[in-house]
C-alpha cells in the first residue's frame, strides 16, 4: 500500500492532476468568496428574491451552455491553453471588479462575466484531466481535483466571513478576492510550463467511445433534470438575510461548511463511484434531493443538515457526473463532448432557477415540490443510460 502511495505522488499525471487542482483552490477561493457575498449584496442594491435568482440562472445557464463553444474551437483549433488562460483571467477579474459596482444591475453584469469566463475554460481543463484517469481511475482523479476546488471554496467564505465580522464592508471583500485570482493564474502558468502537452499523460484508452452515442445524450439528459433541482447559492443566501434566520456575517460561514463537507463527499464519492458506478451516483442524487426542503422549511439546525446535503449536490455535480461523461468520451471531441453535456446542464439549470426565484414570493411548498421532484426523475434515467453504455469500458 505505501509503494503505491509513492507510485501515486512520483507519477507527471497525477502531478499535473494536482497541479490543476492548486490552480482551481485560488479560482474557486476568488469566486466562491463572491458567490457568498453576492445575493445579500445585490440585496443592498435593490435587486429583489426573483432578480437575484434569476440573474445566478442566467449566469449558470451561459456558463454551462457556452462550454460547447468553448470545447468546439478548443478541439478545432488545438488552443486549450489559449481558451483557458483567457477564461480563467475574465472569471477571476470579474470578481473583484464587483468592488466597483454602483447598482445591482452592474453587479448582475459582472456576475454574468465570471460565469461566462469559466464556462470559457471549464471543457479544456475536464479534457486535459481526462488524460489522466488511465492510470488513477476517472472518479478518483476528478475526485481529487474536485476536493482541491471544494477546499479552496471553503476557504474563500471563510475569509470574507472575517473581513464581514472586522469591516462590514462588502466591498473590501470584493476587493481582497484579488489576492487569489493573481494566486490562480500564476499557479496556471506553472502548469502551462510544466505540461504543455498534457495528452502525453495518457496510459491505455481514455477515451473509450467512438462517437456521442446513445448513453451519452441520456446521461445529459439525467443531468438537466438533476440541474433544475440544484439550488444556487445566491437564492439561499437571499433566504436567509431576508427571512433573518441567521446573522448576514454567519451566511459566508454556512456556504464554508458546506463546501468543506463538499471536499470530503468528493473524496468518498470518487473511490466508490471507481468501485460501484452507479449505486454510488444514484445514493447522491437521492440525497442532493433532501436539500430544498431542509434548506426553505427547517429551522438552523434543519438549514445545518440541508448544508451537508448541498456539498453532496455539489460533489455530484462537480465529481460524478464529470466521470460519467469520461465513461463515454469521443476520442478527438473531448472537449466538445464535456462542453455539449454541459450545455444542456445549463438549461436545467437555468429552467430550474427561474422557476425557483419566481415561486419563491408565491409558494415555497411548489418550490420544494418542483427541486425535489426534477432530481429524483433524474434517477431512473440515469440507470437506463449505464445500462445503454458499451459493454467494453
Amino acid at each position: 500500500m505505501a509503494g503505491s502511495r509513492v507510485t501515486m505522488g512520483s507519477s507527471p499525471a497525477f502531478t499535473f492532476v494536482l497541479t490543476m487542482g492548486v490552480v482551481n483552490l485560488f479560482g474557486d477561493m476568488t469566486y466562491e468568496g463572491g458567490a457568498a457575498m453576492n445575493g445579500q449584496f445585490m440585496a443592498t442594491l435593490g435587486a429583489s428574491a426573483a432578480i437575484v435568482s434569476i440573474t445566478a440562472g442566467i449566469g449558470e445557464f451561459l456558463g454551462y451552455a457556452l462550454r460547447s463553444v468553448s470545447g468546439y474551437i478548443a478541439d478545432r483549433t488545438g488552443r486549450y491553453w489559449l481558451v483557458t488562460f483567457i477564461g480563467y483571467a475574465i472569471n477571476l477579474f470579474a470578481v473583484p471588479a464587483m468592488a466597483l459596482a454602483g447598482n445591482w444591475q452592474v453587479a448582475a453584469l459582472l456576475i454574468l462575466a465570471e460565469r461566462i469566463g469559466r464556462a470559457l475554460r471549464k471543457p479544456t481543463v475536464e479534457a486535459m484531466l481526462s488524460y489522466t484517469t488511465g492510470k488513477h481511475g476517472r472518479g478518483w482523479v476528478y475526485g481529487v481535483n474536485t476536493a482541491l476546488d471544494e477546499t479552496g471554496a471553503t476557504l474563500g467564505p471563510l475569509i470574507i466571513a472575517l473581513v464581514l465580522f472586522f469591516h462590514s464592508d462588502y466591498r473590501t471583500g470584493y476587493a481582497l478576492l484579488l489576492i487569489s485570482g493573481l494566486l490562480a493564474l500564476g499557479s496556471l502558468v506553472v502548469a502551462r510550463i510544466n505540461f504543455p502537452v498534457p495528452a502525453r499523460l495518457e496510459e491505455g484508452r481514455t477515451a473509450p467511445a467512438s462517437e456521442l452515442g446513445r448513453s451519452y445524450w441520456l446521461y445529459m439528459t439525467a443531468a438537466t433534470c438533476f440541474a433544475a433541482g440544484l439550488m444556487s447559492y445566491e437564492l439561499i443566501a437571499y433566504h436567509l438575510a431576508t427571512a433573518k434566520i441567521v446573522a448576514e456575517n454567519w451566511i459566508p460561514p454556512l456556504l464554508a461548511f458546506s463546501t468543506g463537507c463538499g471536499v470530503i463527499a468528493s473524496l468518498v464519492l470518487g473511490k466508490l463511484y471507481d468501485r460501484a458506478r452507479l449505486p454510488t451516483l444514484l445514493a447522491a442524487v437521492f440525497l442532493s434531493s433532501l436539500f430544498t426542503p431542509l434548506a426553505f422549511l427547517g429551522n438552523f439546525t434543519a438549514i445545518l443538515f440541508g448544508m451537508v446535503v448541498w456539498g453532496i449536490g455539489y460533489a455530484t455535480q462537480d465529481t460524478l457526473l464529470k466521470a460519467v461523461v469520461a465513461n463515454v468520451l469521443p476520442e478527438g471531441k473531448r472537449n466538445l463532448a464535456f462542453g455539449l453535456f454541459y450545455a444542456g446542464y445549463g438549461i436545467g439549470w437555468l429552467i430550474g432557477s427561474i422557476a425557483a426565484g419566481l415561486l419563491y414570493e408565491q409558494s415555497r411548498f411548489a418550490l420544494i415540490a418542483l427541486a425535489v421532484i426534477a432530481q429524483l426523475a433524474s434517477l431512473p434515467i440515469f440507470a437506463i443510460a449505464n445500462r445503454q453504455e458499451p459493454q467494453s469500458r
